[in-house]
């Protein structure tokens, strides 16, 4: 331990963070969900997972499923520390969208040294959370008391929106509607009707937003 990112082939990292990012959105990490979200095929998954093994950066279960070492989860915190930093100061300081920002973070994390990690820090006034609510590693970040899916929020009843999980990210366009409808950390809506496919009908300001069951689902709220 105690090693810097840029120590490692930038593929270790693209790798540990994903692991990282599966794990946080409680997503069985195994080399097929891997591949879905790097969008690449199984028998580069499969090499990759056998050199990080090599390096003693992952284990791997009898049942498939890939976890972290010590040292795996120091490289990947770090990176996943400093892509989430980056995001903030794209968004908060550059005025980028979230789209843009979440992939211009996505090449910062690999060249943040800790000492613009610092300064970056004490720009943005040590933030707990990215742009679209992930707790920074490291930063102390605690769960609002009743924080649930957007699905379980009956209709009539109030929210705030307090997390948009990584996986959405990964899902085309969704950051894009997300941030056009307001849908973001620290606004308030109502829920207005549930369809039968499990769609919400929400209320964002004066605006009525229709919300897909998959979305609903992993959306994270606090009940006002």
């Amino acid at each position: 331990m105690g090693y810097e990112p840029s120590e490692h082939h930038p593929a270790f990292e693209e790798y540990s963070e994903t692991i990282f990012g599966l794990a946080e959105d409680g997503i069985d990490v195994i080399q097929a969900r891997i591949a879905e979200r790097l969008d690449v095929s199984r028998p580069a998954v499969s090499e990759m997972i056998k050199r990080m093994q090599e390096s003693e950066l992952v284990q791997i279960y009898d049942n498939g499923i890939i976890d972290l070492t010590v040292d795996g989860r120091v490289l990947a915190t770090t990176v996943v520390r400093r892509h989430r930093i980056a995001e903030c100061f794209l968004t908060e300081i550059l005025g980028l969208s979230w789209t843009d920002s979440h992939h211009e973070a996505g090449r910062w994390e690999h060249v943040i040294s800790p000492v613009v990690e610092a300064a970056l820090l004490r720009v943005l006034n040590n933030p707990q959370t990215c742009p679209h609510g992930n707790p920074i590693p490291g930063a102390g970040y605690t769960a609002p008391e009743g924080t649930r899916p957007l699905v379980e929020v009956q209709p009539n009843g109030g929210f705030t929106v307090e997390r948009i999980p990584e996986e959405l990210e990964f899902q085309q366009g969704q950051l894009e509607f997300l941030e056009r409808s307001r849908i973001v950390p620290g606004q308030s809506g109502t829920v207005l009707s549930i369809a039968p496919d499990g769609t919400l009908t929400v209320s964002m300001g004066e605006s009525a937003v229709g919300i897909g069951a998959f979305t609903a689902a992993r959306i994270l709220v606090t009940a006002n």
